[in-house]
Parts: structure tokens; sequence; C-alpha cells
């Protein structure tokens, strides 16, 4: 269900907006705007709203707070805007968060003695910088149906209305899996993440602009892997790899000739870095402080905790040491599980609320040749995405989609080599 809330809407005048000419010859239209704000959205507050009217005739902008128009007869777009509360999650967990309802009609015709307006908006998280569009971790399988490596990948997207430069951006995986739980001491979860991987884009600051509506392709290796595997992807042309110098000759990377490298700061790993295949992880983006070097970070950022691993045989009291960031520098995280395993959501709900998922059991066979592609809200004018971002992956992705990179190169969706045959703009709605 939908909550209708009318706004009869006052014009305010102010030296910021165009006035409109109030010239007697010009008939008036008495205009209602109702807003459709979405029955998801838990306990919301409206801290502050405003409703843009754009005369397409006249190229004339006036701003109203609340009550009643007295329109001059036109064409018009009507842009509602406003700063929200809401509650994020579910339980002992659920925070409120901040975020932002947007909605528009275009190109509205406004005659007559009375009109109506319906306008409906969407929930975003406050957030101005990149997120995840998808993350694609299961990977792919040879005709054998052996699993293949190397073929993974994470898109990331800029939501934004402006652009924006990825130089500095840290990617993340988790180093504990939601699978997995101890009464870690100290729990820091609330304001820090233990991470397994961090690898950084490089650039001086204003090398890797990335326009509104476009997103990054950053990819495990940047090779042709159709030469390997005929149900692989081409990542030769991807905009970065992360790359990893093995010590053991037996596991080697592969650094692409044509993709550059992610700068790595650390990897658990002393061969070559993939992404957890089976969904047991959670993902962040951040932004490291300027004055925070590689040297610096991997001096002080390390967590040394204890815990407590009880089995069969009795109690052992365990220590061990992660590498951590604050939570102050995630800008975009995503929790994953399997339903059949999960204990927890390593992202606390200040970061993330919910949880999503590829395969729904610990190795689910279903599991290869799908992402978690994150939804659809509306496209732009100019035909670029809005995608969903509230901060609740439960929410706002997709789950077991055929990925986009397998779509735009008609490649196989399973191991027999079928070829796929579908555009979607999120997995879900057709691009035609």
């Amino acid at each position: 269900m939908k909550n209708i809330r009318n706004i009869f809407v006052f014009l305010t005048v102010t030296s910021l907006f165009s006035c409109i000419d109030r010239n007697d010859s010009i008939s008036r239209t008495k205009t209602q705007i109702n807003i459709t704000y979405s029955g998801d959205v838990k306990d919301m507050q409206i801290e502050k709203d405003s409703i843009v009217l754009r005369n397409i005739s006249t190229g004339q902008t006036s701003v109203w707070y609340a009550r009643n128009i007295d329109l001059p007869s036109g064409l018009y777009d009507c842009s509602y805007l406003a700063d929200v509360t809401y509650k994020n999650g579910t339980g002992a967990d659920a925070v409120f968060s901040r975020g932002h309802l947007a909605g528009k009609v275009e190109n509205m015709q406004i005659t007559g003695e009375e009109k109506n307006i319906d306008i409906e908006t969407f929930l975003s998280a406050d957030n101005d910088d990149f997120i995840f569009e998808e993350i694609f971790f299961t990977g792919t399988l040879r005709a054998s149906g052996s699993q293949y490596y190397g073929d993974s990948y994470i898109k990331i997207y800029n939501n934004t209305n402006h652009v924006l430069y990825a130089d500095g951006l840290g990617f993340c995986e988790s180093k504990f899996k939601s699978t997995l739980f101890f009464d870690y001491k100290p729990n820091i979860r609330k304001d820090t993440f233990t991470v397994w991987s961090l690898y950084v884009i490089p650039g001086t600051g204003h090398d890797h602009p990335v326009l509104p509506g476009h997103s990054l392709l950053i990819v495990d290796t940047g090779i042709d892997h159709r030469l390997a595997n005929p149900n692989s992807l081409d990542f030769s042309k991807a905009d970065f790899e992360w790359y990893d110098v093995s010590i053991h000759p037996a596991h080697m990377d592969i650094d692409s000739p044509t993709v550059p490298n992610l700068d790595k700061w650390y990897c658990y790993t002393q061969s070559f870095y993939v992404l957890h295949n089976r969904g047991f992880t959670s993902f962040v983006l951040c932004r490291i402080p300027k004055e925070i070097t590689k040297e610096q970070w991997l001096k002080n950022y390390l967590y040394h905790y204890s815990y407590v691993q009880v089995n069969i045989a009795g109690e052992f009291h365990m220590t061990q040491s992660a590498y951590k960031i604050p939570n102050s520098w995630i800008i975009d995280g995503v929790n994953c599980s399997v339903e059949a395993k999960r204990l927890w959501n390593i992202l606390p709900a200040s970061v993330d609320a919910g949880w999503t998922h590829c395969g729904t059991t610990d190795h689910d066979k279903t599991r290869y040749f799908k992402s978690i592609r994150r939804k659809l809200l509306y496209l732009n004018t100019g035909g670029t995405m809005r995608l969903k971002d509230t901060n609740n992956s439960t929410e706002d992705f997709n789950t077991e989609c055929v990925p986009s990179m397998i779509e735009i190169q008609k490649s196989a969706i399973d191991a027999q080599g079928t070829k796929c045959n579908q555009q979607t703009y999120d997995g879900i709605i057709p691009k035609n």
C-alpha cells in the first residue's frame, strides 16, 4: 500500500527564484499536488520538503511550500524534493537513517479551472559518492562442470548528478564470514570493519572521472577468459584489475597487459586473491583520508581480538589479528550470505540494514553464472539509470541475476554453453 499526502501549495517567492508574472490576461489553474510515498518505508519523518515547478514555455522556475497553487496555465515540469529520516532494518539492529525523497513528472499540461498532479517519490540514502552497482562473486563453470577462477568482477556506479573521481577509492572484502560467529573481544563492529583485502584505485585526485550514470568495471583478471574457458568472459578492456605477486610458483596470478592494476594495500593470501565464491562475506567501498598512507595504515590499523571456540573436544581460547578500517570511511557496503547458514550481518545496520545472496544453501550448485545487481528506480532524462540505494541490501538488490557482462557479451549462462539472449537494466527490468 502507498500513503497519499495531498499538498496544496502556496507560492513563496524568494530572490533565488523567478517570480511568476500575474497577468490577468493569462488563464490560471488551481492545482493540487498529490505526493505518493512508498509504504515499505518505516517510521519516515519529513524534515523539510519543497516542490519545484518549471514552466517549459517561459523557462521560469519557482519553489513552493505547502497548501495552494494558483498557476498560469501552461506546460510544466514538476519536481518534489524532501530531506527525511527513516527506520532501516529490523529488530534490535534497526537504526534511523537519513535520506532524500525525490519525484518528478515532466511535460505536464496544466489547463482548465482545476488540475491534479500525482508525483511518485523514491527514497535514497544520504550518499554523494559511488555505490556498488553489481557484484559477481560466483564465477563460471567449464564445460566439464568444474569451477573456473579469475572472472569475478564488481561494478561501481556514479548514482549522483555530478562527476565523481574514482582516484583513491578503496575496495574491501570482510575477513569475517556471515556463517560463522563468535563473541569477538573487543567488539568493534559498530564503528569498524575488519578486512582481508584492501585494493585502491590509483591516481592523483582527478585522473579517473566518472560521469553521472556511468560505471567502472573492476575485475579479477583483465584478460579474454574465453581462450581458457569458452563459457567465460572477455575482460581485456576492463577499467581495472586486482593483481597479486604470488610467492607460490604453482599458483601465479596473471598481470594483464591491457588493464591497469589497482594499488594493493593488503590481502590475506600470498598467492592470488579471489572473491569468496559461496557468498559468505561483506563488501565495502571506502574513501581513505588523504593524509593516511599505505604504510601508516598497515602500521596503525591492526585489530587484535580474542574469542572462545567450542567444539566436541572442549573450549579453546583463540587470539588473532586482522586489519581494519573505520566505518566512517565507508561510502557503501553490502552484506552477503545464504539463508541456510546465515548467523549474522557483518556490517552493522548503520552501513547495511539488510543482506543479499546468490544461492540459498552452502555450495549451492545453482549459484554459478549469477550476480547481485542493484535495482533500477527510474531512468533519468538522458536515459541513464537512477539506482535504488537505501542502505538496505535486502531492498536494494535483485538476487541471483544473469550478470550484466554476460548480457552485454551474450556469453554462456550455464556449463552447457547456452548463450544469453536477454538485455536488462538490473537483471529484472528488460531494456526492450
